[in-house]
């Protein structure tokens, strides 16, 4: 659909911005069949059901078509995972005839889970075993005096987490435990997932299935109103052309070091190509990256298990060389229990054996090496197959995208902090890192695909101010509102609070944000550079500082972003940001929290985190 018919169309209908972007988003999947049978779908819909509400992408209309049990799958997602998950799952019900409604956790009255029959979670965890933003209230409802007791719920918990931290998948056990202190029955036991996750979930949701569908499948064609389905959903289903599983060939264009000489940061400006993609993203979006591992640690490692790297191995039944899988498809530069657990089998080494009993240990351990130390610590002897088995399959990276499309057009930009540091005599590099800012050469092929986040988006109104807060590489996605909010044309006041240690080092994209200041774009800039005087400065001290003016655009309707870092930075501003409501409004410690509560509510207040 070209942008003039949108505007055209946009102009006598009553469809948002957004609702535009969804539409927009599904048409291109659709056959000419499709298309027809949609259309003739929703011109009935809307001779029959006038100001009914058309069920988001429900193709099983539950209680309201007088099916009398249908199962809620409720989502908490931060970077959208535990979101796709649960859209598969709800297209895996509905190819099953099951009534099912999806609901994100943000938008579900907490009350009504007494009136639920069946319900499952999918949520994520995150920092110190913080629930995503889109679960804080439900999470806290459940652990609160007023939730309800649940004797007649039936519940099941799917976890996506990271082994690699303490509080792997906390989330999705406070659910799991809370329902279950509440009176709800399990359908199926909870599932923690690792970072390589499709199996694990689809296995879950398979049982879940298995257990429910004889009680909640649709009695008869007068309550089903059905999709045409195409092949078999699975729990996992690509959004768009290009997805994690089927990513994009791109090729980099350039990539700039943005720090100073003497800096203590290595910051790269990263361009890439998606020429001949259609892919579209949008500002808040992050690009999924595949990356490979250095070749010469990987031969490093054969040598050191007296393996050889032409050695066939087998995953999921197709035939590989040893090396290859290690330089592409497995992780190496981060450590894991897993790993170490396997590891320790065939090392037979007293020492790692006892580390494997202290688990304060174990992580404090991990934390401070990649695969390679352990094995250049307690070196043996590997069997090709058993070495691949033993290690996590790779992951991609997800960086927040540094440009908008109005801008950029079939480019994509990126701000990557090049992971570098000296460790047990060794220098060590993070993989997709290292891979972007220094293995692959310009004009070289990069696998990519977008990651949407639709918790990290601008105001549908561009009259509406706007507070970005961003140190470091969080500065990203907010050069990207910015050149989205120039093509705009946008009226909203937007500022911009920055840190880094040094001004003179590390100021990124200094004469761009110098050019939106004096081009009118950037309202306001507040700088915090950490070492530039004796006692360090921060981003929260900044915005202390001007706490009477971040409180007064917060109530003239101001939305507040924060990218960055999760488990510091972002948890000290926002208690800066409860200290600013407390002092400015004149609210209590509570009040102060339940003002930033509403706030995130609404959708005005917003994290990037990682």
């Amino acid at each position: 659909m070209s942008s003039n018919t949108q505007q055209n169309l946009g102009s006598t209908t009553a469809l948002s911005d957004t609702q535009w972007a969804q539409l927009n988003q599904l048409t291109p999947s659709l056959t000419p069949s499709q298309l027809g049978w949609l259309s003739g779908y929703l011109a009935g819909l809307a001779q029959t059901q006038v100001g009914a509400t058309i069920p988001q992408a429900n193709p099983v209309v539950g209680d309201a078509a007088g099916v009398d049990k249908f199962i809620t799958i409720l989502y908490g997602s931060q970077t959208g995972n535990a979101k796709a998950l649960a859209q598969g799952y709800k297209a895996k019900l509905d190819s099953a005839g099951i009534a099912a409604k999806l609901v994100n956790m943000a938008d579900y009255k907490a009350k009504q889970l007494k009136n639920e029959s069946h319900v499952v979670v999918i949520v994520s965890t995150h920092g110190e075993g913080d629930a995503p933003d889109d679960a804080i209230e439900l999470h806290d409802f459940l652990s609160s005096k007023k939730a309800p007791k649940l004797p007649n719920l039936s519940f099941s918990v799917l976890g996506l987490g990271d082994s690699s931290y303490e509080f792997f998948c906390q989330t999705a056990k406070d659910f799991d435990k809370k329902l279950n202190e509440l009176g709800a029955k399990r359908i199926a036991d909870r599932v923690d997932c690792d970072v390589d996750y499709d199996d694990a979930a689809e296995a879950w949701g398979d049982q879940v299935l298995n257990k429910v569908q004889d009680e909640l499948k649709a009695k008869g064609n007068s309550h089903v109103v059905a999709m045409p389905h195409i092949g078999k959903p699975s729990l996992s289903v690509a959004t768009a052309q290009y997805s994690k599983k089927n990513p994009f060939t791109a090729s980099l264009l350039e990539s700039q070091k943005v720090t100073g000489r003497d800096s203590v940061k290595d910051i790269r400006h990263i361009e890439i190509s998606l020429e001949d993609s259609g892919i579209q993203y949008r500002p808040g979006d992050a690009l999924g990256v595949w990356f490979k591992n250095d070749p010469s640690m990987v031969d490093e490692l054969l040598d050191l298990l007296s393996v050889e790297g032409e050695a066939d191995v087998t995953i999921s039944g197709e035939t590989f060389a040893l090396r290859d899988v290690l330089i592409e498809k497995r992780e190496l530069t981060q450590s894991y229990p897993s790993f170490t657990t396997a590891y320790a089998e065939i090392a037979n080494n007293p020492e790692l054996n006892a580390l494997l009993e202290d688990k304060a240990g174990l992580r404090a351990f991990l934390g401070e090496r990649q695969i390679i130390d352990i094995v250049r610590q307690y070196p043996a002897k590997a069997d090709p197959q058993a070495l691949v088995d033993m290690l996590r399959g790779m992951t991609p990276r997800l960086y927040s995208i540094a440009s908008s499309q109005a801008e950029v057009e079939d480019e994509v930009h990126l701000t990557v902090a090049l992971v570098e540091y000296d460790a047990h005599g060794q220098i060590h590099q993070g993989g997709a890192s290292s891979y972007l800012a220094q293995r692959l050469e310009e004009g070289g092929e990069v696998q990519v695909f977008v990651e949407k986040n639709d918790n990290f988006r601008l105001p549908e109104s561009s009259d509406t101010p706007v507070i970005m807060v961003g140190p470091g590489t969080g500065i990203a996605p907010f050069r990207a509102f910015m050149q989205e909010r120039e093509a705009q044309e946008a009226e909203g006041k937007n500022w911009l609070f920055f840190g880094n240690p040094n001004y003179t080092q590390d100021f990124l994209y200094q004469t761009e944000w110098q050019r939106f200041v004096k081009d009118g774009v950037l309202s306001k800039v507040s700088l915090a550079f950490s070492r530039d005087q004796e006692d360090k400065i921060y981003v929260q001290h900044r915005l202390l500082e001007q706490g009477a003016e971040v409180f007064a655009w917060l109530e003239q309707g101001a939305h507040f972003y924060v990218c960055g870092d999760a488990n510091h930075m972002a948890k000290d501003v926002h208690a800066a940001l409860v200290e600013i409501v407390q002092k400015h409004g004149a609210k209590s410690a509570e009040a102060a929290e339940e003002y930033l509560t509403a706030l995130r509510r609404a959708k005005r207040y917003q994290k990037d985190v990682y």
